[in-house]
């Protein structure tokens, strides 16, 4: 017989005192929350590694002759933002020094210049003629626009394309199977003439993926001939803008 003062027994369990530790549990990683687990790592190590594949593709992914077209297209454009830098820098240093009537001759340059850029005046100098023949599938309005676009970004400063001069408000539309430029049907094969750096020009448009080999995909055959000098003759008629006023230096509106 158990004395009221003895210890209580443990009935065959441990010597821990009942109810100290009974209502914890005990966690056990199973199998399946251990290849849970290692699936969600390697998850987000492949995630991570495109993540960082996909940031580096760019250019990595180019081949030399490609990115030396793009370097020699990037240096042509540096080169050319550059000079023109030092030549308004050095043209504003002699408008302050100057006299009214060299003043006046740089504003009609100026006016002489801006003409062409709006298409307002012929233009000459060294370019490209592209010769551009629909094939067994016709190239659509798209193909002309990144044409032009191109062109542009390897600093063409005047474009002509058939009879229609190009400039910042031209369209190109699809219509009754061919293409309207400016609201003139185009007629194969078409000409395009641009002034600008003939070899750069020559040069952006045969960039792997660029405009020649998109047109060359279609079946429609393309040719690009540097030549020294360009005439773009096609003229724009001047427009009158409705809206928009020319703003005076004192910041105010010109009536």
């Amino acid at each position: 017989m158990s004395h009221p003062d003895d210890p209580t027994p443990d009935d065959g369990r441990t010597g821990r005192e009942p109810g100290t530790r009974r209502g914890l549990l005990a966690i056990r990683p199973t199998r399946s929350a251990i290849l849970a687990g290692v699936l969600t790592l390697g998850l987000g190590l492949a995630i991570s590694a495109q993540i960082h594949q996909t940031r580096d593709l760019g250019l990595e992914s180019l081949r030399e002759t490609e990115l030396v077209g793009i370097l020699d297209t990037v240096t042509s454009r540096a080169a050319r933002l550059d000079a023109e830098t030092r030549s308004l820098e050095a043209e504003r240093a002699r408008l302050s020094d100057g006299s009214s009537e060299e003043a006046q001759q740089r504003a009609q340059q100026r006016i002489d210049d801006l003409g062409i850029l709006a298409g307002t005046a012929p233009a000459e100098g060294p370019g490209v003629r592209i010769s551009l023949d629909r094939g067994s599938e016709a190239p659509t309005a798209s193909v002309l626009l990144d044409l032009v676009q191109e062109l542009r970004d390897a600093g063409a400063e005047a474009i002509q394309i058939g009879d229609v001069r190009v400039v910042a408000s031209t369209s190109f539309v699809d219509r009754d199977g061919g293409i309207a430029v400016d609201g003139h049907a185009v007629r194969w094969p078409l000409t395009v003439l641009a002034i600008g750096d003939g070899r750069t020009l020559a040069s952006a448009l045969a960039i792997p993926g660029g405009v020649e080999e998109s047109t060359r995909q279609l079946g429609a055959t393309i040719k690009v001939d540097p030549a020294p000098r360009v005439l773009v003759n096609a003229l724009r008629p001047p427009s009158t803008p409705r809206y928009a006023r020319p703003v005076s230096p004192s910041g105010t509106q010109s009536p």
